[in-house]
């Protein structure tokens, strides 16, 4: 008996699976995120070598209790997948460089999303989470992608981009220069500081944190939390921010696909922000094709592409 690996590395999370060669799952783990970009190349590698190994354990003991003695953990893993967010090269380098891990791939960390939205028929998908892309399969297979230039030059509809947005309108209701709403005491909340602090107070609150980008993110689910309540400026924050996704979704679609193939393209929207029904409803009225939700995490396109390889 043999076993594959399939990993989904993003910023904030490394999700892995082992499965055997029926497809059936033997193991899972989550990690934290091991985006080289993020957190450097050394704590790349030493993090996703290290859940490697962890993987190839948890299958070197499921064929022990399956079969009763001991194996070679080198000689049991066929396969290996990394569909990994950061620099391609970066993970094609640390993938030449792993032993004892089967036939190595890398791809990035667009392609599961792309395989659950068009089950591998061409189309597009966009998804966001803490960052954001649009990836696409245009009709002659060649994939494309498009976005993911992370927090410091954009990443339309993600988390971080929702929550930068919010915070700046909240900031100016607290100056005055907006009209009050919910939206302005959210981030005082989520800044921690006293319920009657001024703008300066929040602003230095965000400057000063240790994790800034992370703080400012995090607070996306107020946001969220606030639109679906029908709180107008937290709506404009998320329309706005997702709705330049679309757009380049849009452009995507219609520069691969022919414009009579549009209203039939395979598009889905991936990830717990595009999905909510308020911001699914205002993207459908921006995008020249149907929105389809993508049922399913990203390990579980992972777990399709190892099925399909």
């Amino acid at each position: 008996m043999s076993y594959k690996i399939g990993v989904d590395g993003g910023g904030t999370k490394t999700e892995c699976v082992v499965v055997d060669l029926a497809g059936h799952l033997v193991a899972s783990h989550v990690g934290p995120g091991c985006n080289p970009s993020v957190i450097g190349p050394e704590r790349a590698t030493s993090l996703s070598t290290g859940l490697l190994e962890e993987m190839r354990g948890r299958a070197t003991a499921h064929f022990s209790q399956t079969h009763g003695h001991a194996a070679d953990p080198a000689s049991l893993i066929s396969t290996t997948l990394l569909c990994m967010a950061g620099h391609r090269s970066f993970w094609q380098d640390l993938a030449r460089n792993l032993r004892g891990f089967g036939r190595v791939t890398t791809t990035g960390d667009s392609r599961p999303v792309l395989e659950l939205a068009t089950a591998g028929a061409p189309g597009v998908v966009l998804h966001a989470g803490t960052g954001s892309f649009v990836a696409g399969r245009a009709p002659d297979g060649s994939l494309h992608y498009a976005g993911g230039l992370g927090w410091r030059f954009g990443d339309p509809g993600s988390a971080y981009d929702i929550g930068r947005r919010a915070v700046t309108r909240g900031l100016l209701e607290l100056q005055g220069w907006a009209p009050p709403s919910p939206l302005g005491a959210a981030v005082r909340r989520h800044a921690e500081v006293a319920a009657d602090a001024d703008a300066g107070d929040v602003t230095r609150s965000f400057y000063q944190h240790p994790d800034p980008n992370r703080h400012v993110a995090a607070f996306a689910p107020s946001v969220l939390a606030l639109a679906a309540d029908g709180v107008e400026p937290a709506r404009d924050a998320v329309r706005e921010s997702a709705g330049g996704l679309c757009d380049l979704a849009v452009a995507m679609a219609e520069k691969l696909f022919p414009a009579d193939q549009l209203a039939g393209l395979h598009a889905g929207l991936s990830g717990p922000i595009l999905t909510q029904p308020f911001v699914h409803q205002a993207l459908a009225a921006r995008a020249s094709f149907a929105l389809v939700p993508v049922a399913g995490s990203p390990i579980d396109g992972v777990r399709r592409l190892l099925a399909a390889g």
